[in-house]
């Protein structure tokens, strides 16, 4: 199944207006990714399970709202890293440089 990336997030920013949260202070949106993530690690630290997928989501979508923000396509921006990440080298998970 191929997502629509692009599509999501225009529903993430259109979300964000209608409850009236940030559009478009991306400094801002930073530091709540910031936080949405260190919420998904209490979840993993805290083993719940039922709690991890949801913290999962909500880090996506700050990714996909800043990526709207920033008028990028986070899933042709994914596409394009793992090409790039295909041809790095690699030791014990460390690039050569």
């Amino acid at each position: 199944m191929i997502i629509d990336t692009r599509k999501i997030q225009k529903a993430i920013i259109e979300n964000k207006k209608k409850h009236g949260f940030n559009t478009t202070d991306v400094e801002y949106e930073l530091l709540r990714l910031y936080g949405e993530a260190n919420e998904l690690f209490e979840a993993w630290h805290k083993e719940d399970k039922e709690n991890i997928n949801e913290e999962l989501a909500d880090v996506a979508i700050f990714l996909l709202g800043i990526s709207e923000i920033l008028d990028s396509d986070l899933g042709e921006d994914i596409v394009k890293k793992m090409e790039i990440n295909k041809k790095r080298v690699y030791k014990n998970g460390i690039k050569n440089v």
